[in-house]
């Protein structure tokens, strides 16, 4: 029995056309069809680099421009208009607090 079962498997491998699986198809991506891993990489690098300094130099250029200071606007009364006391006291809860003894 077991002698008819390794015959009919040495046959199917036989027919088969050998004990080798067939190699899976190679798969081509486009980013590396034509070109090479460490040439990609290194033009990468190069990039996030210039990158870096390109942001690096905007930054210090745009942080050392001086910037319009304006004059403070007038307190405005009705701007603070209270009509009932607030729970946590007579100020508003991120105002100064204003103690009169």
């Amino acid at each position: 029995m077991a002698m008819a079962m390794v015959r009919s498997g040495l046959l199917r491998t036989a027919l088969r056309g050998g004990s080798r699986a067939p190699a899976p198809p190679k798969r081509n991506f486009s980013s590396s069809a034509h070109h090479d891993d460490a040439y990609e990489t290194e033009k990468w690098e190069k990039i996030t680099y210039a990158g870096i300094a390109t942001c690096t130099i905007l930054a210090i250029y745009n942080l050392s421009k001086g910037h319009p200071h304006y004059e403070e606007p007038p307190p405005y009364p009705y701007l603070h208009i209270r009509n009932k006391e607030f729970p946590w006291g007579p100020d508003g809860l991120f105002e100064a607090k204003h103690h009169h003894h």
